[in-house]
């Protein structure tokens, strides 16, 4: 079965900006609500629109279309992610020097986006890069692993039913096809790791 892949990434874009865009009307009614003091609101306010802000430059990098020789810059990236930890569960290490690939960014970022669905509670992620090997470590207090969706990885075809929330399963294994490139991981109750 193939995933209308179109439809879920639009799906997960809106569902994860409707939480911060809301959180942006909200502000503005308790402004107008508010006679003195609006620090509060204007705090929530600007979180909510770095936040919805990081999760778009996500999502064009991670979801968007690729050219040959486009490159990222690792600050950038590292911007993004510190934006989208903001107020979350997750914290994220993007510890990656250089410009790099955007083909290849894309392909961390969709990765990251899975180790976020194996860490409900929350946990802290790394990203580093040993000559061609990418390296993802995750600690937290609990990783759990749907088998069905991470099999995907070891799966010729897949016949799985995919989410809006679960997108980033569909696109990654045609991406690393697409890059020569297979990802491995292992989980343990409280360790998650993978590696293209």
């Amino acid at each position: 079965m193939h995933p209308d892949l179109a439809a879920l990434v639009g799906s997960r874009i809106c569902h994860d900006l409707i939480s911060p865009i809301g959180a942006i009307g909200n502000g503005i009614e308790l402004l107008e609500l508010t006679s003195g003091d609006t620090a509060p609101e204007m705090a929530l306010i600007n979180d909510s629109v770095h936040n919805a802000n990081a999760r778009i430059r996500l999502f064009r990098i991670a979801f968007g279309a690729v050219g040959e020789d486009q490159r990222v810059s690792s600050t950038e990236v590292q911007d993004i992610l510190n934006a989208v930890a903001r107020g979350g569960r997750h914290q994220f290490h993007w510890n990656i020097s250089g410009d790099q690939p955007r083909h290849v960014v894309r392909l961390a970022l969709l990765v990251l986006l899975c180790f976020e669905t194996a860490l409900p509670m929350g946990g802290e992620i790394t990203a580093t890069c040993t000559g061609d090997e990418w390296l993802f470590d995750a600690h937290a207090k609990r990783v759990t692993i749907d088998a069905d969706l991470w099999a995907c990885f070891g799966a010729e075809v897949s016949n799985h039913r995919y989410t809006a929330a679960q997108v980033q399963f569909a696109l990654l294994p045609p991406a690393l096809a697409a890059a020569a490139r297979s990802l491995t991981f292992e989980a343990s109750e409280t360790r998650l790791t993978a590696r293209f």
